[in-house]
């Protein structure tokens, strides 16, 4: 394979590395804006594990990009996408196949389309090489994806010291308010730190028992062959350890007295914040491998969480991405390397549309003499920051949900009600920045 860096060394043509969702509305958004890109895409001389097609853009486990409702987090992010010209909705819409409220496609057509759009741009040039280096000179955007190959890996490894990580595990966050406060409290263990600090989901024996006899039987997600499971253990794994396994390990209510009793539970689960606002929090050590649904019986099953909303389910799977809090600005620019950009999964945003919406706005930006940032208000711009905000200490991947939006002026209980005022709300704040 040759090395970039002698195949093009004009720094005049900006260079997206990586042709996969991320990558190609990238190099759209920088043709779009009259400027000349060149696209690298290694297939088909070299595939990842998960890979098989020679097109761009290839959607490699669902063929559906989630909800299509602008009053869902997954539909405004696509509509915000719309609105912003992006290469992967359009494309969408012409391959949709039947789904009821999600948008779905044909992903062959899906691809093909795509590849040949990009193809037919007269200002992108498509280059099937493998980079296995950052390019020196001129903007770049790496787009290689969570499968990174492992030369660029390295590469961005050396680059970056610490900053690009293999996670194995991730636990369920939820919205802070859909915790249930009658039935929590807030208190640090021994009351070290702030009171606040953690919001504490008190168990009795009864509800232990039936919360780790359900984690024991509860269907678990189907794994690929290229996971990773080391590091990390399932919390259903430990629950099958022993009937106190938990209680002396991520529940233990050691130095925490519910107010409500003035007695130790006896189970707890804590709750940290997630982000600096607070509007969502992490199960604290309840990393798990259970499948989505199941994760919100089980878990609904603790009397706090009943009625909780899973702005992220917990996730065990090999994925690579960088420290992006400590790395990148909210333009998806490397803070500290002036014409470098990191989009896709590899900058812990999660899912297709999430992938193509950080290639559009490091396209736009990389394409710009001055850096779009979008309002916390609308969902790619809650993205953003989420990705750039360092009071995040314990970086993971993150999807589109409403947990991540600033929470409305009033309080509606009505769920339904309240996403489609927060989608309102967020329309107005684009028109306000595109004009």
């Amino acid at each position: 394979m040759q090395n970039v860096n002698r195949i093009d060394e004009s720094s005049q043509v900006i260079k997206v590395i990586g042709g996969g969702l991320a990558g190609v509305e990238a190099a759209w958004k920088i043709a779009r804006a009259g400027l000349p890109v060149t696209l690298y895409e290694m297939k088909p001389r070299r595939f990842s594990p998960a890979h098989e097609s020679e097109n761009l853009a290839e959607l490699v486990c669902s063929n559906s990009l989630k909800a299509e409702r602008v009053g869902s987090a997954a539909g405004l992010l696509k509509a915000e996408m719309a609105a912003l010209g992006s290469l992967c909705v359009a494309v969408a819409q012409q391959c949709r196949v039947p789904a009821g409220g999600a948008l779905a496609v044909d992903r062959d057509e899906f691809s093909r389309k795509i590849t040949q759009a990009i193809e037919a741009e007269p200002l992108i040039t498509l280059l099937r090489e493998e980079v296995t280096q950052i390019p020196e000179r001129g903007t770049v955007i790496i787009a290689a994806g969570p499968l990174a190959s492992d030369d660029l890996a390295t590469d961005i490894q050396q680059k970056f010291g610490a900053g690009l990580h293999f996670y194995d595990a991730a636990a369920p966050i939820v919205t802070a308010e859909s915790v249930d406060m009658n039935h929590a409290f807030a208190q640090s263990r021994y009351d070290r730190g702030g009171v606040d600090d953690y919001l504490n989901c008190p168990m009795n024996r009864e509800e232990y028992q039936d919360f780790l006899a359900a984690l024991r039987t509860a269907q678990r997600a189907h794994t690929h062959a290229f996971d990773v499971y080391e590091g990390c253990m399932p919390i259903e794994v430990l629950a099958g350890r022993g009937d106190d396994t938990m209680r002396f390990g991520p529940l233990k209510p050691v130095g925490l007295r519910d107010p409500r009793t003035g007695h130790r539970p006896w189970a707890v689960l804590q709750l940290r914040r997630e982000n600096a606002a607070g509007t969502m929090l992490n199960l604290v050590g309840c990393q798990t491998n259970l499948k989505f649904g199941e994760q919100r019986r089980v878990f609904g099953m603790i009397p706090a969480l009943r009625n909780a909303e899973f702005c992220r389910f917990g996730v065990m799977h090999r994925n690579t991405f960088i420290d992006s809090p400590r790395i990148l600005g909210q333009d998806f620019q490397v803070k500290s390397w002036s014409g470098l950009y990191f989009a896709g999964q590899i900058t812990g945003v999660e899912g297709y549309m999430e992938s193509a919406a950080s290639g559009l706005l490091a396209g736009i930006n990389a394409a710009r003499s001055s850096p779009l940032l979008l309002p916390p208000e609308t969902m790619l711009g809650a993205l953003s920051r989420y990705i750039s905000d360092e009071t995040v200490t314990n970086f993971q991947p993150m999807g589109a949900n409403f947990g991540l939006l600033p929470p409305l002026d009033m309080r509606i209980r009505d769920k339904k009600e309240r996403y489609e005022k927060l989608a309102e709300r967020a329309f107005s704040s684009l028109r306000c920045v595109l004009g």
